[in-house]
């Protein structure tokens, strides 16, 4: 098949194919569904990422209020995992849906994000700085980070660095699938925060980016056309 047609094809899988991160993991344990978690009513994704929309959602996919008033403890150092799926599904994976946790045609990247905060029940989430503490792109099999997302049933496990400081933080996990990358805006990136609170750990200051402002409409980890042969992916941002 050509590289023209398998575009064609993620294009019309693209109309009803998303995915809501809604559900924290902390060493093994389900902290419970959408506990903590500033969730959309609608599954879409946000493709401007110019718009304030990218920090946690909102905008087209409207935010569920009043928020959570539930932070969840996170030793530092621990195994945290987020769980995505393709609608607000309170009983987890759905096998029947073959577009759970997000259609297979929907290839990029899954990044997490921590924000710190002086109390991860604040409203207001312009001007906060983020810094990067996962990542996982194109690997060297051709496959990608959101082919072990399906694999994994919607889970993806990272590590808390031990060396963060202890306290409040947002704690953004973000899935931005390339499959109409090919010209901006085109890009479909999925976010939601969660509220977190960090104990124990060090003294650590990371490097910060802003958001919206980390990532350009030309990044090559925005617009890109993934079917390209020979294609390599840089994941945009710092952290």
């Amino acid at each position: 098949m050509h590289a023209s047609s398998v575009a064609f094809l993620a294009l019309v899988a693209s109309a009803n194919a998303h995915t809501i991160f809604q559900k924290l993991w902390v060493n093994g344990v389900d902290q419970g569904y959408l506990k903590g978690i500033r969730h959309p009513t609608y599954d879409g994704p946000i493709t401007d990422v110019t718009s304030n929309d990218v920090i946690c959602n909102g905008g087209p996919n409207p935010l569920a209020t009043p928020y959570p008033t539930d932070i969840i403890n996170i030793p530092a150092g621990a195994t945290v995992g987020t769980e995505w799926h393709h609608t607000l599904q309170p009983n987890g994976y759905d096998s029947s849906d073959a577009a759970d946790p997000i259609d297979p045609s929907h290839k990029g990247p899954i990044m997490i994000y921590l924000a710190k905060v002086d109390s991860a029940l604040t409203t207001t989430v312009t001007g906060l700085k983020w810094f990067k503490i996962y990542e996982d792109g194109l690997h060297s099999d051709g496959t990608w980070a959101v082919d072990t997302l399906i694999s994994n049933k919607g889970l993806v496990n990272f590590k808390i660095p031990s060396c963060l400081a202890p306290g409040n933080y947002l704690l953004r996990a973000e899935l931005i699938a390339l499959h109409a990358a090919s010209s901006y805006p085109g890009a479909q990136l999925y976010m939601e925060c969660a509220q977190i609170n960090i104990t124990g750990g060090g003294s650590a200051s990371p490097s910060t980016v802003s958001f919206p402002g980390a990532y350009k409409g030309s990044d090559p980890g925005i617009t890109i056309n993934i079917y390209n042969p020979g294609m390599s992916l840089s994941i945009s941002s710092s952290g």
